[in-house]
């Protein structure tokens, strides 16, 4: 499986990349991931006219979009366009981080989890 990624550079600059996710059989209940260890799981609502400048993010995280759309814009310049069902990983923890904003006049509804320092994709 594979999920988007911002992370910061030696200079602090952001950029877009992949992770991977391994993924084995289940069995009949598909496939699954090893477990992943994590620290904290954060509900947010992000207003319609959310416009957030750059900044980095807070923790090593993960962001999962429940609803709404968001742009989110690295040093380079690059946007991407996210939304309901994607997953993002934030590992853009110091230098000039990225922006965020809303789309369409949304409301975003998001959870966050933060992950343990040792978890790796």
């Amino acid at each position: 499986m594979k999920i988007s990624r911002i992370y910061n550079d030696d200079e602090g600059k952001s950029h877009f990349g992949e992770a991977h996710v391994d993924l084995k059989d289940g069995g009949p209940i598909g496939r699954l991931s090893e477990k992943f260890g994590v620290d904290k799981i954060i509900f947010r609502e992000t207003p319609a006219d959310y416009d957030f400048k750059w900044h980095p993010a807070p923790a090593r995280q993960l962001l999962f979009i429940i609803k709404g759309r968001a742009e989110f814009t690295v040093s380079n310049g690059e946007s991407r366009v996210l939304g309901a069902g994607d997953v993002l990983l934030l590992e853009d923890t110091e230098g000039q981080g990225h922006c965020s904003k809303a789309l369409f006049n949304e409301v975003r509804h998001s959870i966050f989890v933060t992950l343990d320092d040792d978890t790796t994709f």
